[in-house]
């Protein structure tokens, strides 16, 4: 469907990048950002025009870590479903991640999932290609022509790179490309079998724990192998003060590390397992009140630069058993911003920086289009009804998956509209698919 010419009056326009934040109409044409006034405009006789008034208007967000399961789990998600989460959810890009089955290690998976993107005509849907072949961690996967098939970073996500040879190599091969190596950060020789964070409610439930040491180690390793190859390293799912500091002193030395957090990370502790509940089961786990906090505050002074939410859908039968049997993740696309804004509320977060982390953050981190509001930028718009409280229902949620810790939650903040590309995705509950 060509873009239409749309003119959305009388929002606050907030956008990071360019230090806007008030009442302004913002006209859209082609597909990109045409004027950004703070005079009412005239809509021009083609226009569509929608009343923004009370809304805020967002460059649309941008989640640099979702898994949407096509190829090989289709029944946990698939590129359809999990875009039209993305876009419930105000998101206008992802970068999907290679775990699939078969694993994004050439450019044929590559390829088919980029055509299940195109046919779901929703968000953007970039990919992350696998560091090593089929995620085995020997050998690496064929990097310059996963670049040339439009993979915008490399990542074994789900599983560690621990060879630190083989790791060292990536870095350096991937400066070739100007290109992120996304890293999840865990040393399985620490981690083990445990289930969630070691300290006192896995003592308590007899659960095995998973010391901050396992996240932390690899970090430090990670960034001494970032300094003596001048690579890209881009942190996934920060979980851990002593990772937040490691990464902060390596920015203040000029490194080009990059991390994210997600909202389960900062918004919950190892107390919300309660009494071994599985939707409380992720990898990393929910660390302790200190982590959290030290979390937020990397997020607040530019430490971390995304908030990602590592959107891992699992089926009913993988979350119904015993906690340490369990899949570990959680869906995220559809309780991001609501959890964001709480944080704002609650003065972790101005609601500037929220906005940033959302949009601004995530397209800088990767080199991506989009995440601000400038005249020609892509037009890219999330609108937020800030003040609407609504209850978490996650049977209702657009993904084909249901497993939440935040069910029955209540939170402030939804979004109205999603716009792509000039493009109304999803409006009011609904998506708006126009597959060609």
């Amino acid at each position: 469907m060509k873009p239409t010419t749309v003119l959305l009056r009388r929002g606050r326009v907030i956008d990071p990048r360019h230090g806007v934040d008030g009442v302004r109409d913002v006209l859209v044409r082609d597909g990109v950002v045409a004027q950004v006034s703070e005079a009412p405009l005239d809509a021009p006789p083609d226009a569509q025009v929608v009343d923004a008034q009370g809304r805020w208007v967002l460059p649309g967000f941008i989640d640099l870590h979702v898994h949407l399961r096509e190829p090989g789990e289709e029944g946990k998600e698939t590129v359809l479903t999990g875009s039209r989460s993305a876009v419930a959810g105000g998101f206008t890009a992802v970068v999907a991640m290679p775990n699939t089955k078969p694993v994004n290690d050439s450019v044929l998976v590559s390829e088919y999932v980029k055509a299940k993107a195109r046919e779901a005509g929703l968000c953007r849907v970039y990919l992350a290609g696998a560091i090593t072949k089929g995620l085995q961690g020997e050998g690496m996967a064929e990097m310059g022509a996963l670049v040339a098939a439009g993979c915008v970073c490399i990542t074994d996500d789900g599983r560690p790179v621990m060879n630190a040879g083989l790791m060292r190599r990536a870095l350096q091969y991937a400066t070739q490309f100007d290109l992120p190596v996304m890293v999840h950060e865990e040393d399985l020789t620490l981690s083990g079998k445990g289930v969630m964070h070691e300290g006192a409610t896995s003592t308590r439930l007899g659960l095995i724990g998973i010391p901050p040491s396992a996240e932390v180690a690899m970090v430090a390793r990670d960034l001494v192998l970032l300094e003596e190859t001048r690579g890209r390293l881009h942190v996934a799912h920060v979980s851990c003060e002593g990772s937040v500091r490691l990464i902060r002193e390596a920015k203040r030395r000029g490194l080009r590390v990059t991390a994210e957090a997600t909202p389960h990370h900062f918004t919950l502790e190892d107390e919300a397992v309660g009494d071994y509940d599985t939707h409380a089961r992720m990898n990393p786990p929910l660390r302790t009140r200190q982590d959290v906090l030290a979390v937020r505050e990397a997020l607040a002074d530019g430490t971390i630069d995304a908030i990602a939410t590592d959107h891992a859908p699992h089926g009913v039968l993988e979350k119904q058993v015993e906690f340490d049997k369990a899949w570990n993740g959680v869906v995220g696309l559809e309780t991001a911003l609501g959890l964001t804004l709480a944080a704002v509320r609650e003065g972790a977060l101005s609601l500037t920086r929220a906005v940033a982390l959302l949009s601004d953050g995530p397209a800088r981190a990767f080199g991506l289009p989009g995440g601000h509001l400038a005249v020609g930028a892509p037009a890219d718009i999330t609108v937020v009804e800030p003040d609407v409280e609504w209850t978490v229902d996650a049977t209702r949620f657009f993904s084909r998956s249901r497993n939440t810790p935040f069910h029955g939650r209540r939170l402030t903040g939804r979004v109205a509209q999603t716009w792509v590309g000039g493009r109304l995705v999803f409006e009011n509950g609904q998506t708006k698919e126009s597959r060609s």
